[in-house]
């Protein structure tokens, strides 16, 4: 599998836990404020040279040797759930004796549900990229509400490394209904879980371009009931796909913050 980065010692990645993060390259979204465009558009960062591979077996020769410093690896990326094997390499780690949490974009929700099920995972971080009828242009693509055979210029960012073939708005518009459904599974698998000892969270990096105060209302009402919702604030870097991006004030957040709590939604901020 495409292992493309390891922190070795993390305190902030894997709550109440010392941890390791594992990056997996490659993702079927194309975020324009994601902070780790190496890593998304991986096969370009290794004929670069900014992104060396890692074997599964070199990763956990080191989970074995930090047993006794670590107690949870984090599995991110880019998007885990996009590799088949990755329940069998989860397994391994779990053999170790480690506490596993996923971070996920919650596009493959038959995946999660089997991770959840074999007790493969013990935490999941789920991005909530934006309201439901925003989440096209949020996750890299527009005009996908209502096809317009007008235009085929359908992307804010290019995408061309995920979906190559596709010209006709129409098929895209089709394909990000599939992806919508996926995502809303992905919650509703979360949030009536009843697997024990098992917890989530749902996060969004909000950006003054993209989120609006409405647009916060509408997660909060969807995601009503969860145990946790993070507001995380937007960091310009060199690492992101698409620059020109902005953080509300701290001011701001804190006002969406409790906007969010003022539904009943367990929000709090992260990285204000």
């Amino acid at each position: 599998m495409p292992i493309f980065a390891l922190t070795k010692t993390t305190l902030l990645d894997y709550p109440e836990h010392i941890a390791a993060s594992i990056f997996f390259g490659g993702c079927n979204f194309r975020c324009p404020f994601c902070h780790n465009k190496d890593i998304v558009f991986a096969s370009e960062s290794l004929q670069n040279g900014s992104l060396i591979t890692y074997t599964e077996a070199e990763i956990l020769s080191f989970l074995q040797k930090r047993r006794n410093v670590l107690s949870g690896v984090c599995i991110t990326g880019g998007e885990p759930t996009l590799y088949k094997d990755l329940p069998k390499f989860l397994a391994k780690i779990k053999e170790l004796g480690y506490q596993i949490k996923l971070d996920t974009n919650g596009s493959n929700p038959e995946l999660l549900r089997m991770l959840i099920q074999n007790r493969l995972i013990d935490y999941c971080a789920m991005d909530i990229k934006n309201s439901l009828k925003k989440y096209p242009q949020t996750i890299g693509i527009r005009n996908t509400s209502v096809p317009d055979a007008s235009t085929t210029n359908t992307s804010s960012v290019n995408t061309s490394s995920a979906n190559p073939s596709i010209a006709n708005t129409a098929v895209l518009a089709d394909l990000n209904k599939m992806r919508l459904t996926s995502i809303q599974k992905s919650v509703d698998i979360l949030m009536y879980s009843d697997c024990a000892e098992f917890s989530y969270e749902f996060r969004t990096t909000v950006v003054q371009e993209l989120h609006t105060e409405a647009d916060l209302v509408e997660i909060a009402k969807w995601i009503l009931g969860a145990p946790a919702y993070y507001l995380q604030s937007y960091v310009e870097s060199d690492g992101v796909i698409q620059k020109g991006f902005h953080a509300y004030s701290p001011e701001t957040m804190k006002k969406l913050e409790q906007i969010c709590r003022n539904w009943n939604v367990n929000t709090l901020l992260r990285g204000v």
